[in-house]
């Protein structure tokens, strides 16, 4: 929900507080939530819609955490449109390193305000070799988990990034092609806000770059990448997008319904706080460091809009059934309506809907035949599905902050142009490299959690389609769609997502960036 969307939210809740007051002997002996039900008796769905989204944003009486310190990256929803740059740091020089974080820590954005009308923000992460790089002691480094430390191009293996998407084919300056050791996010809800934010970042850096021979500056800029949507938020596939995202315990931050239960324990995401199981997991060291910070994945993929396009022309025999057919690889529809809520035609009015496009479960779904098991949406969240303990899944969820770039292909459009479009997945998490490990080699690129073989995701799985030296008809380059009187199999699938490089990163609190930038 953008901090627009808000404003007239919260005049909604004013106005119907007034009603309240109004009407006070009429209500005198019953609750708000009762009152509000006898409200929309009256008045209709209308207002109970807008009210269920003016509760799902904030509320003070929850917080427990130390929201003040916490970068807004963890717990901010991305706006609605949204604009914004990443840019990527070598750091050559340790003492104008930080240096420039002193610099910028002003700017970084916690949580703290983040429900009120902001102005854009920054949130600054960093590699392992980049905590080097600005001096962290060796103890510190040393309390780090060994996959961090190892880098992301290092685990290919739990990964799964073989082939196209192995290290060695990476784009520079990921993996081993490059020194990536700050990276830095600035996001806003309009452009004005974003290139304001963007400017004072540039100027920032101006004082340490080389502009002539960048590799002798004091810092290196390795990648300056704009993203953006202002098309209802949908991805390069002209699908709508980061719709579901966990609701946190202790962040006072409550989501439309989403039908995962109780918010999932602060621990699972922020460091310092307990998890699902009751118990603090180890941290960084010293505690100024690592509490109140998180790790982030980052993975950069190279989007085949047009590539698949032409598989769902392909398959089908109309454009109605390659769109039912789009739908049922992710899981939505374009509008972002889902197919168990409506699994026969797009409903824009349901995609619209933040108190009703996410209220959903698979339990009364069984067999997939609204929504196939392979899908997208239900791999990476299986929700109540059949056979999967719920405790499982919260404990594999992942904050959600992924942005496209490049522009949105139009579904009729089956050539490839050239340009160049895709997505940066940025997922959060206090384990987030084991948990997207974990997703990768499970939920993606293996079908057995499902009962579906060898099938992959069929939207971000590593398939060889008719190219390679897969058999085109292979099960995992197979999608099964459940159906009456008999399944359907659609064999081919080709990799639609590539991976051109990615990083594992720390993201510390406003804390311990000012103690990283005090380090003698």
């Amino acid at each position: 929900m953008s901090n627009d969307d808000n404003k007239p939210l919260t005049g909604l809740t004013d106005k119907l507080q007034d009603l309240k007051d109004e009407f006070g002997n009429r209500i005198e002996n019953s609750d708000f939530e009762t009152w509000l039900k006898g409200v929309k008796e009256e008045v209709g769905d209308g207002i109970e819609m807008m009210a269920r989204r003016a509760r799902g944003v904030f509320n003070p009486n929850l917080v427990t955490m130390q929201l003040k310190d916490i970068q807004s990256i963890v717990l901010r929803e991305r706006p609605t449109p949204y604009f914004g740059t990443v840019v990527a740091l070598k750091i050559n020089n340790a003492d104008v390193g930080k240096q420039m974080l002193a610099q910028v820590l002003p700017d970084v954005t916690g949580s703290e305000d983040w429900h009120k009308d902001m102005q854009a923000t920054l949130s600054i992460v960093m590699t392992y070799e980049g905590l080097q790089a600005l001096g962290v002691p060796q103890s510190s480094l040393d309390s780090f988990p060994e996959s961090f430390k190892a880098g992301m191009a290092a685990r290919a293996e739990q990964l799964r990034d073989f082939d196209v998407n192995a290290p060695e084919n990476w784009m520079a300056p990921f993996g081993d092609k490059g020194d990536i050791h700050v990276g830095a996010a600035i996001i806003a809800d309009t452009k004005d806000k974003w290139q304001a934010k963007l400017d004072e970042l540039r100027d920032h850096l101006t004082d340490h770059i080389d502009v002539d021979n960048p590799a002798n500056g004091d810092v290196e800029i390795l990648i300056e990448q704009d993203f953006g949507s202002n098309d209802n938020v949908k991805n390069v596939f002209g699908y709508r997008d980061g719709i579901s995202n966990p609701e946190i315990q202790g962040s006072g931050i409550q989501t439309p319904s989403n039908h995962d239960g109780d918010p999932i324990a602060a621990g699972e995401f922020v460091l310092g706080y307990e998890g699902e199981a009751g118990l603090v997991a180890p941290m960084p060291q010293p505690e100024v460091l690592g509490k109140n910070g998180s790790f982030m994945v980052l993975r950069a993929y190279h989007s085949h809009v047009a590539t698949f396009n032409k598989y769902r022309k392909d398959n089908t025999d109309s454009e109605e059934e390659a769109e039912l057919l789009g739908a049922k690889m992710w899981g939505r529809w374009r509008s972002g309506a889902p197919l168990v809520l409506s699994p026969d035609h797009d409903d824009k009015a349901l995609g619209d809907d933040p108190s009703r496009n996410n209220d959903f479960g698979y339990k009364d779904d069984p067999y997939g035949k609204k929504c196939p098991f392979g899908a997208h949406i239900r791999r990476m969240n299986p929700r109540d599905s059949e056979d999967f303990i719920l405790s499982d899944v919260r404990i594999h969820r992942i904050v959600r902050r992924s942005v496209g770039f490049g522009e949105v292909v139009p579904s009729d459009v089956i050539e490839d142009d050239g340009k160049d479009r895709g997505l940066f997945f940025i997922g959060i998490n206090a384990h987030a490299m084991e948990t997207v490990e974990f997703l990768q080699s499970q939920w993606i690129n293996d079908g057995n959690f499902m009962s579906l073989g060898e099938e992959k995701d069929p939207m971000v799985g590593l398939h060889s389609g008719d190219k390679g030296g897969s058999d085109k008809d292979s099960d995992a380059d197979t999608f099964t769609v459940p159906a009456d009187p008999i399944r359907k199999r659609y064999h081919g699938i080709e990799t639609f997502n590539t991976l051109h490089g990615g990083e594992y990163f720390f993201i510390p609190s406003l804390s311990a960036l000012k103690w990283i930038s005090e380090l003698s």
